[in-house]
C-alpha cells in the first residue's frame, strides 16, 4: 500500500501595498484646488493625522530621535502643496524636460540620487495646480513646433506611487494624448498602474519599469514592488497599448553580475507577453555617486552593501557642480557590451536609447 506525502502549501508572496503616509502636511494655497480638496478628503476619510505649513519647501520637527528614525519617518510623510516654479528644468537624456508633479518618493533604494539632490528634505511632495503645469508643459511644446517635445514626469519622484492619492498622471496623459507634438514619459518601481489603463493616451506616453538583478533589488531597493510585480504591470501596459521601456538601472559591478544580467534579460523575456515586445525599449545606467551622496547613504544606511570606494572608480563631472564616481572605462565597456549582447539576443527588435 502506497502513501502519499502531503506537500506544503505553496506561499505567495505578499503583494506590494500602496503608499498611504503616517503624516500628511498641507499649504493653505492647496486647498484653494479641487485637487488639493479632493486629497484631503482622502486624508480625512482614512484618519491618517494632518497639520498645515506655511511652505511645501520647510517641514520641520518631523518626529524621530535620531537622523535615521526622522528620515525613515521623511518618507511616510506626504505635503500637498502649490508648485509655484513653472519653469522646467531639462531631463538630458531621457527628455527635452523634466515636468514637475511631485518630489520625493517613499522608496528606501540605497543608491539613489534623490539622497543628495533632495538633501535635508526627503519627504514625499505633490502638487495640485496640475492645469497650470500644464498650461506651461503646452507652451513648450508650441516654442518647439514642429518637432517633438518630451517631459519626463519621474526625474525627482515614482509618480506611479503616488497616483491612487494625486491623479496626476492621469491628467497628463489625457492632455498629452491630443498634442500633436508632445510625448509623455515616466519610469517605475511600483506596479501599481491599474489607473492607467483604461485612459485615452494614443500612444504619446511611454511608461518605462526599473528592474535590476536579483542581488541589486534584495539588497538595495527597499519598500519597491517586487521584480514579479513589475513585469506582471508592464504587461498590463503594454496590453493597454501604451509604448513600453525598461531601464537597467543601476547597473552594478559584483561578484556575479553576468549571471545576474544574464538572469535578468532571460526572466523578462519568458514573462513578458508578446504584445510586450513591439516597440521596445532599453535605457541603461551605471551605478555612480558623488562624495556628499555616500556620506549621506552610510548615514541612513549604515549597513548597506553598497560598494562606494573612490579608489576603484572614475571621477566624471557632473551637471550639479560636483565629481561623480563612475566605473572605470575597462568596467563600463564589458557591462555595455554584456548586457547589450543579453538584450538583443531576447529582444533582436529592441531599441537601446543610452548607456550612462
Amino acid at each position: 500500500m502506497s502513501t502519499s506525502v502531503a506537500q506544503p502549501p505553496v506561499r505567495k508572496a505578499k503583494g506590494t501595498k500602496p503608499f498611504i503616509p503616517d503624516l500628511v502636511y498641507f499649504e493653505p494655497g492647496a486647498l484653494d484646488y479641487d485637487k488639493g480638496k479632493r486629497i484631503m478628503e482622502w486624508v480625512t476619510s482614512r484618519d491618517i493625522p494632518y497639520q498645515m505649513t506655511t511652505s511645501h519647501n520647510r517641514i520641520t520637527n518631523l518626529p524621530g530621535e535620531t537622523e535615521q528614525e526622522k528620515y525613515r519617518m521623511a518618507k511616510r510623510t506626504l505635503v500637498v502643496g502649490v508648485r509655484k516654479t513653472l519653469k522646467f528644468d531639462q531631463s538630458k537624456p531621457s527628455a527635452e524636460y523634466a515636468i514637475p508633479i511631485s518630489t520625493g518618493c517613499m522608496g528606501h533604494c540605497h543608491y539613489c540620487y534623490l539622497q543628495t539632490t533632495l538633501g535635508a528634505k526627503p519627504y514625499v511632495r505633490v502638487y495640485v495646480n496640475t492645469e497650470e503645469i500644464i498650461e506651461a508643459a503646452k507652451g513648450y511644446i508650441e516654442e518647439r513646433a514642429p518637432e517633438i517635445t518630451r517631459f519626463e514626469a519621474a526625474c525627482t519622484s515614482d509618480p506611479v506611487g503616488l497616483e491612487h492619492i494625486t491623479e496626476n498622471l492621469s491628467d497628463l496623459i489625457r492632455f498629452m494624448a491630443d498634442e500633436e507634438y508632445g510625448r509623455l514619459r515616466f519610469v517605475t518601481k511600483y506596479h501599481h498602474v491599474d489607473p492607467l489603463l483604461n485612459l485615452k493616451h494614443n500612444g504619446h506616453t511611454r511608461i518605462r519599469f526599473s528592474v535590476n538583478s536579483d542581488y541589486v533589488i534584495k539588497n538595495f531597493e527597499p519598500a519597491t514592488s517586487r521584480f514579479e510585480e513589475r513585469i506582471e504591470a508592464a504587461g498590463k501596459i503594454a496590453h493597454a497599448g501604451y509604448p513600453l521601456g525598461f531601464i537597467i538601472a543601476p547597473i552594478m559591478w559584483y561578484d556575479g553580475w553576468e549571471e545576474g544580467y544574464s538572469e535578468l534579460l532571460q526572466k523578462l523575456a519568458d514573462t513578458l507577453p508578446d504584445e510586450a515586445t513591439k516597440d521596445l525599449t532599453f535605457e541603461m545606467i551605471q551605478h555612480r555617486f558623488t562624495k556628499t551622496a555616500k556620506a549621506t547613504i552610510e548615514k541612513r544606511y549604515p549597513k548597506t552593501k553598497l560598494e562606494m570606494d573612490m579608489e576603484k572608480r572614475k571621477m566624471k563631472w557632473g551637471r550639479w557642480g560636483q565629481y561623480k564616481y563612475v566605473y572605470k572605462d575597462d568596467q563600463q565597456d564589458a557591462l555595455r557590451e554584456f548586457i547589450t549582447e543579453r538584450i538583443f539576443e531576447h529582444f533582436p527588435l529592441a531599441n537601446i536609447d543610452y548607456f550612462t
